[in-house]
């Protein structure tokens, strides 16, 4: 069930973020998750949702003919990547929501994008289950998170400095959205772990049975 306190939390948290963001994440896209981004987002067809949008560093990565709308909890992130989507000549249709109850009807879109978003949505179970929900059967869920390493002593490490990571940015570093996936009606086609096991990246599909 849905947490309002905790899902205010995070809101508070990343319009607070929302003017350094940018700056803040390049360190961490260069030693850390390299073109995964691109490799998520150069997957997308159709009509597209991407869940946790962020300041739009996604913006620019995606194919043409591609129709996208893009999700976030923040105003002030979404102000940021309005002017980027400006700045890059880019279509997209930006708007204010709740990862844990998407303001779309049932199977409307063709793939769910999620970039480095669900480590820090207060119920990532939930979200999951709205991605389904609003995918078309046969649709692609793409995601692109840092996760519980595969070596024990450094996920030990990542579960000390996890305390300090979500008191401040509402940061979950030892998750893994994988595992969650195929209970929620997703076929993985394809997971790829690096960084130490830190980084992961998946494609799935939406099953077309029943």
């Amino acid at each position: 069930m849905a947490d309002p306190q905790a899902t205010e939390r995070v809101r508070r948290i990343w319009e607070r973020y929302a003017p350094r963001y940018d700056r803040q994440m390049r360190v961490w896209e260069r030693f850390l998750f390299g073109g995964s981004r691109a490799w998520v987002c150069g997957q997308a067809t159709g009509e597209t949702l991407e869940v946790a949008f962020g300041t739009g560093l996604n913006l620019g990565l995606y194919p043409d003919g591609v129709r996208l709308t893009g999700v976030d909890l923040s105003a002030a992130m979404l102000a940021v990547a309005a002017k980027r989507a400006a700045d890059l000549g880019a279509e997209a249709s930006l708007r204010e929501a709740d990862a844990e109850r998407l303001p779309f009807p049932d199977a409307c879109f063709d793939t769910v994008v999620c970039t480095l978003g669900l480590c820090s949505i207060p119920d990532d179970r939930a979200a999951i289950a709205e991605m389904h929900r609003v995918l078309r059967p046969g649709g692609r869920l793409l995601l692109l998170d840092h996760v519980a390493a595969s070596n024990p002593v450094l996920r030990g490490a990542q579960r000390i400095v996890e305390v300090l990571t979500f008191r401040f940015t509402a940061d979950y570093l030892t998750r893994r959205p994988l595992p969650m996936l195929e209970g929620a009606g997703f076929v993985v086609e394809s997971g790829q772990r690096f960084r130490a096991g830190m980084v992961e990246r998946v494609r799935a599909v939406k099953s077309t049975a029943g």
